[in-house]
């Protein structure tokens, strides 16, 4: 039995695990102040997308065994502000099933009288509400809040034991960037639902098909497919976007964000019959 549930996480895994040692090597060699600071200003962006992966880490875990999902979470925890099974509660469990209800999504971009939010209300308000978010829908499964709680202490040991050996490093290199990152996660989520109070998922999210966006984020401009099957693997969401495209009204398709706005947008796509039907059957995985 191989390791990862799907080949093709072995190079993002690596990646991920690469730009951890590189923090660690900051964190521990750095001495001069501006070194940490530069670290965080250059690790903002790659970080964010990192954040994606964490997301799809959520959905379908990358490792078929149980500690190498933690310890990975661990690594995402410091990477992304997103901690083990911080996602899986309030996205998974709590605005996969509730976005086509405003009054309930965990993402929601209403206000209570029922007007649109603006892009930074949305952002500060959901990141601020986020964790507590998270634990309120973990109340209602009880097995993944201990998990959630548990990680949650190992996590901010770490981070505690980081401070106690250098206060200054640990701040620029994991906490600020953690706060960041967690910020800028949830501020790209508000592109992909505003405005869209429908009841069909076809219609419910916007989609970008720039290729170097879903290089980088692992096919997340599928955002409708996504949707329409939040279990199925990253890999296979073009595939399944192509299925559904023809339901997919031609308004509902985004310009990607700096940087790749800066080299130009790609125009609608579809794939070919043969490339639409080559997608596997794929059910919402268990969590291991």
């Amino acid at each position: 039995m191989t390791l990862f549930r799907h080949p093709k996480d072995r190079i993002p895994v690596l990646l991920f695990v690469c730009v951890f040692a590189l923090d660690l090597t900051v964190y521990f060699t750095a001495r001069s102040a501006w070194l940490p600071v530069l670290w965080l200003l250059l690790g903002a962006i790659p970080k964010g997308w990192i954040s994606a992966w964490n997301h799809h880490h959520q959905h379908v875990p990358m490792f078929r065994q149980a500690l190498p999902n933690r310890l990975l979470e661990v690594v995402f925890g410091f990477q992304t502000g997103v901690i083990s099974h911080a996602w899986f509660l309030h996205h998974v469990l709590g605005h996969h099933r509730n976005y086509l209800d405003q009054e309930k999504d965990e993402a929601r971009w209403k206000r209570r009288d029922g007007t649109d939010m603006g892009e930074w209300e949305y952002s500060v308000l959901t990141t601020l509400l986020a964790y507590p978010r998270a634990f309120l829908v973990g109340l209602q499964h009880p097995r993944v809040l201990r998990l959630f709680l548990g990680m949650g202490a190992l996590q901010l040991t770490l981070l505690g034991l980081l401070f106690w050996h250098d206060w200054y490093n640990a701040l620029f290199v994991f906490l600020l960037p953690m706060c960041l990152s967690l910020y800028l996660s949830v501020w790209a989520t508000y592109f992909h639902h505003v405005g869209l109070e429908v009841t069909e998922h076809t219609q419910a999210s916007y989609n970008i098909l720039h290729r170097g966006y879903n290089l980088m984020t692992g096919n997340l401009g599928y955002h409708t497919a996504h949707h329409a099957r939040h279990g199925l693997h990253w890999s296979q969401l073009p595939e399944l976007h192509a299925q559904l495209a023809r339901d997919i009204p031609l308004t509902h398709y985004r310009q990607p964000g700096i940087p790749f706005v800066w080299f130009g947008a790609e125009a609608k796509v579809e794939l070919s019959p043969a490339e639409a039907e080559a997608l596997a059957e794929c059910s919402p995985t268990a969590r291991t």
